[in-house]
């Protein structure tokens, strides 16, 4: 008897190539890829979450926050754009085409009645959201199987924004990594279906770097996770007190502790 594919909605950002077309190709290459909901923020949208982050840490770290932005874009943003442009070239090597028939819809936001209208015809077994956003019952109740995120960081220690930077910056290396988790009504803390790690050089790789490395290096083992999922026989990690804390946007001032400490470290192993 033939086994129906998953029907799957990947949910991404418009400036992430790596989502929107190569997670798309990944994901067309073992399911059925019902629709990609495209996400193109306004302006606004960033003058909100800068505000948030003022009301969280306070006006000076908001710097800290604004000068890592300025640094990252003078110093890292070019050579990181070329590493993705190249990933991006394997994974178009590796995976088919997104078949033309794919239904995609471009939005300001995931929230959206029209968003969820799309997603609601696309009847979706699963949803996978790689998007900033937080997702309102509405839209990440409606696949049968739930709304999967591809969290870069571990959960429960390193929910919110940035989790791989700030295990880093926190010299908690054994913690990088990512978190496959179903979406409910917290922040990042649904059920936990599997920690994902990978290897990496923290002085010569930025956390973008590593970031999206814990995606496309498990790329196998999350989709034998979610078929798993699928076939009912995954079962969620139990998390029973293990710290739960949420993080924000990196700061200068963590990036340079970090930086200098991996330094320190590499030199030291040298000269052993």
């Amino acid at each position: 008897m033939s086994v129906v594919p998953l029907r799957v909605v990947l949910i991404c950002h418009h400036d992430a190539p790596l989502h929107h077309e190569g997670v798309a190709r990944w994901i067309a290459s073992w399911s059925t890829l019902a629709g990609v909901v495209v996400i193109r923020e306004q302006a606004s949208v960033l003058r909100r979450r800068l505000r948030r982050e003022w009301k969280r840490v306070g006006f000076l770290r908001l710097i800290d926050v604004l000068a890592f932005r300025v640094y990252y874009r003078l110093r890292h943003a070019t050579g990181d754009a070329s590493w993705i442009a190249s990933r991006l070239r394997e994974m178009r090597n590796r995976f088919p085409d997104v078949p033309t028939s794919t239904p995609i819809i471009e939005v300001a936001s995931p929230a959206s009645r029209e968003s969820q209208s799309f997603i609601e015809a696309s009847k979706p077994d699963v949803v996978i959201a790689l998007c900033k956003h937080i997702l309102p019952e509405r839209v990440f109740a409606i696949p049968r199987l739930g709304t999967f995120v591809f969290h870069p960081g571990i959960c429960p220690e390193y929910r919110n924004a940035h989790g791989c930077f700030w295990a880093l910056a926190s010299d908690d290396l054994s913690r990088v990594g990512m978190t496959l988790l179903r979406v409910d009504k917290g922040v990042d803390t649904g059920p936990i279906f599997g920690h994902f790690g990978v290897e990496f050089d923290e002085v010569k790789e930025s956390h973008i770097r590593i970031q999206h490395r814990v995606l496309l290096d498990n790329l196998d083992s999350l989709r034998l996770r979610l078929l798993e999922v699928a076939g009912g026989t995954a079962r969620s990690i139990d998390v029973t007190g293990r710290e739960s804390r949420e993080w924000g946007q990196p700061w200068l001032t963590a990036w340079m502790r970090w930086k200098s400490r991996a330094r320190r470290r590499t030199g030291a192993r040298h000269s052993a």
